[in-house]
């Protein structure tokens, strides 16, 4: 058994991809201290060169740790990250003192589609591949309305998702495995994002495929023949 805090062997690695959809509007916030005179209030990132809305891998691997770590906590308060159940602390990494370990999960930012990119250049929206939603918070005190523009990606709109899963122990995978399931299936039953209790940042995942690669010949044969069974694991849960 490894020990806490050293380097773990890498037996191979499981690159898994799908489509995430957004089937509400999505804001994950950008900063907005430079936005021009008429710009919405409060703008969702973008990628710096193209301009097309992004979804940082972050975002869903800090949403996916949270929901997983709440969902194995015993008590009514969530307990502190260095406390978090083996799995989970093996899965996303654990940063405590002497006890530290890599992250298993490798999340990359979501970028739109080729084909949804082209679907909505051809429509007229508020912004460029974007909507303003307008809200109002009140304040119950004064009654005073402070009425704001949210700039949203619109539902409908397609990423390419995609992780790394580094293969450390092969009797731990279909554990893993499983467990990333259950987390795919937390995250379309709740959001991503900002001000979800709104209704923002509904999500669905589709189209998992894994590729496969290890320098054991045998390891990667192993393997292989289980990637089948792993993406119907995976399409099954979403």
């Amino acid at each position: 058994m490894a020990v806490e805090g050293q380097q773990a062997t890498l037996k191979g690695k499981l690159k898994i991809t799908a489509t995430l959809r957004l089937e509400t509007g999505l804001h994950i916030g950008a900063s907005s201290d430079f936005a021009p005179i008429g710009e919405v209030d409060s703008p969702f990132i973008r990628d710096p060169f193209t301009k097309q809305p992004i979804i940082p891998g972050s975002s869903l691997k800090g949403k996916m740790r949270t929901l997983l770590a709440k969902s194995y906590a015993d008590g009514y308060i969530l307990n502190p990250i260095e406390e978090d159940v083996p799995i989970v602390a093996r899965l996303f990494g654990t940063a405590q003192k002497n006890t530290a370990r890599a992250a298993r999960l490798q999340f990359s930012d979501c970028r739109m589609t080729e084909e949804s990119v082209a679907q909505f250049e051809m429509l007229e929206l508020d912004t460029y591949i974007g909507e303003a939603k307008y809200e109002n918070a009140i304040s119950r005190l004064s009654a005073v309305a402070n009425p704001r523009q949210i700039e949203r990606v619109p539902a409908g709109a397609e990423f390419s998702f995609a992780l790394v899963y580094n293969i450390e122990r092969e009797d731990e995978l279909e554990e893993d495995m499983k467990t990333l399931a259950d987390g795919f299936r937390l995250l379309m039953m709740d959001y991503i994002g900002g001000h979800g209790s709104r209704g923002y940042g509904r999500i669905s995942f589709g189209a998992f495929e894994i590729e496969v690669f290890s320098l054991n010949e045998e390891v990667q044969a192993a393997l292989q023949s289980k990637a089948e069974g792993i993406v119907s694991h995976l399409n099954g849960s979403c």
